[in-house]
């Protein structure tokens, strides 16, 4: 049986990329946005999401609240229905 160590230790280095990914998106975050970001924090949605502690260790390395989604597996695909749903409301989404 494979611990939750050695499950841990075999995805660190993609969970260290996914922070620096995370860290350079922040940086590169206009103003404007950064108030959201600060006030709502970061939202994690698909399957990568349910790894157990990943969203204490986001928050850790942020410094900002980090929330799971309700549905995470389902969230992206809901979240691009209802934005092809409403087109004329999103249209820089589709270039």
């Amino acid at each position: 049986m494979v611990s939750h160590a050695e499950i841990a230790q075999a995805l660190d280095k993609t969970i260290s990329k996914i922070e620096a990914a995370i860290l350079n998106a922040l940086e590169n975050t206009p103003p404007e946005l950064s108030a959201d970001i600060l006030n709502t924090g970061i939202y994690m949605a698909g399957g990568g999401s349910l790894l157990r502690g990943l969203d204490k260790r986001i928050e850790q390395k942020t410094k900002l609240k980090v929330h799971v989604a309700e549905d995470p597996l389902r969230a992206v695909a809901h979240g691009a229905g209802i934005a092809l749903k409403n087109f004329d409301k999103f249209p820089f989404l589709i270039k």
